[in-house]
């Protein structure tokens, strides 16, 4: 009973703090949960990395650039 009356205080307390001028009335509730839950992760880059690499495809291709030479530089030691 003590448990439900602090959680009921939080929530009250967390509305108040809440500004006014913030709006959720249109948004979505765990619009990306089901992709989480699959192990799958939403990465945000920072801005100046942003405008440069646009697109989730852009990065994936820059990254997978790095990965084969550095793969490449490791097969290259190996011979030697």
């Amino acid at each position: 009973m003590t448990r439900f009356k602090e959680n009921s205080m939080k929530k009250k307390i967390d509305q108040e703090a809440m500004l006014h001028e913030y709006d959720f009335s249109g948004g979505t509730r765990e619009k990306y949960a089901e992709r989480y839950a699959k192990g799958n992760s939403m990465i945000l880059p920072e801005p100046d990395l942003a405008a440069v690499f646009p697109t989730a495809e852009a990065v994936n291709d820059a990254l997978r650039s790095i990965v084969k030479l550095a793969q490449q530089s490791v097969d290259k030691e190996m011979l030697l």
